[in-house]
């Protein structure tokens, strides 16, 4: 209920009541009785104890609208997994197979005809070794490992070529200390994770380095700016082959997508409920795994950043 006032504004009704232990008005206790509590009341129908000083409501609103909130949410999760599953099926289904008659056929049918198996694993790995020092992106010969040589023999080549990719530009990077620090200084913010990276004991440098690599940070920029941080090759290294699992099981599951399709394309035959059913699955656990493992990286480094160090 409201008034309004003087001045022609809306003012809401405050309800005052006394009263003593007896339940009984403030009024009619006499001088024996003891000071009593207020209760006040306003439109929103929430009490405030003196007591307490806590707010509660007059009804289960609040509760029902916590639980719609829950169900909300859910139910929004529900739909993005709907439509990324009807993305994924419409790729596999019409988008996939044209792209692979136009491009990826005459790719595949290119490399198999010029290159044997041997010369393939070679270029694999020179590309995959050696073109992070040039800046350049790998991911694509890490899909003609998972096209080529599947999950086993691709994993173990990619791992091998990996191992020189990251080992090569932390060996040039001391030539460029002085450029890198300067970079460091002149964006403070960005470099504070890495720099925290170079700081405590082995496991801490580890740890750092691996959710370094599993977070959105570049990739090849890190390869150089490690050094500056001063963090040692041991922990680097193993950091970052445990951080890029991620990344190089990706690759793999892609190129082994791809050869997929591929080779349903050039049969001239569709794919079945089955393989249409497990490929949205696995690529829908694929993109659900990475975006978790980035988010959940990218929140420890910030935990880090505030963690004592040990020596």
């Amino acid at each position: 209920m409201t008034y309004r006032s003087d001045d022609d504004n809306l003012v809401p009704e405050l309800r005052m009541r006394v009263d003593d232990d007896d339940g009984n008005g403030g009024d009619s206790g006499g001088v024996n009785n003891k000071i009593g509590y207020m209760r006040l009341r306003g439109e929103d129908g929430v009490e405030e104890d003196e007591d307490e000083g806590v707010g509660k409501p007059g009804s289960g609103f609040f509760c029902w609208r916590w639980r719609w909130c829950v169900v909300w949410y859910w139910v929004k999760l529900a739909a993005l997994f709907a439509c990324l599953g009807g993305l994924g099926f419409v790729v596999l289904k019409w988008v996939g197979p044209y792209f692979m008659d136009k491009q990826i056929i005459p790719i595949i049918n290119w490399e198999t005809t010029t290159f044997s198996t041997p010369v393939l694993a070679l270029l694999v790995f020179f590309s995959v070794a050696f073109f992070p020092t040039l800046l350049l992106p790998s991911s694509p010969s890490m899909w003609v490992a998972g096209m080529t040589f599947g999950y086993g023999y691709g994993f173990l080549l990619i791992i091998v070529s990996i191992t020189a990719g990251i080992s090569l530009p932390f060996c040039i990077g001391s030539l460029f200390l002085h450029r890198i620090q300067g970079w460091f200084d002149k964006y403070p913010k960005q470099a504070s994770i890495l720099r925290a990276a170079g700081e405590g004991n082995w496991f801490h440098q580890f740890r750092s380095v691996a959710l370094i690599r599993i977070s959105p940070f570049p990739y090849i920029l890190y390869n150089y700016c490690a050094v500056a941080t001063h963090v040692k090759y041991g922990p680097y290294l193993m950091g970052s082959l445990v951080g890029m699992l991620p990344e190089i099981f990706v690759t793999l599951y892609t190129g082994a997508l791809i050869q997929t399709l591929a080779d349903a394309s050039q049969e001239e035959h569709h794919l079945s409920a089955s393989q249409i059913a497990f490929n949205v699955l696995g690529f829908c656990f694929t993109a659900a795994t990475t975006v978790f493992f980035t988010l959940y990286a990218k929140r420890r480094l910030k935990a880090l950043q505030d963690e004592p160090l040990l020596a």
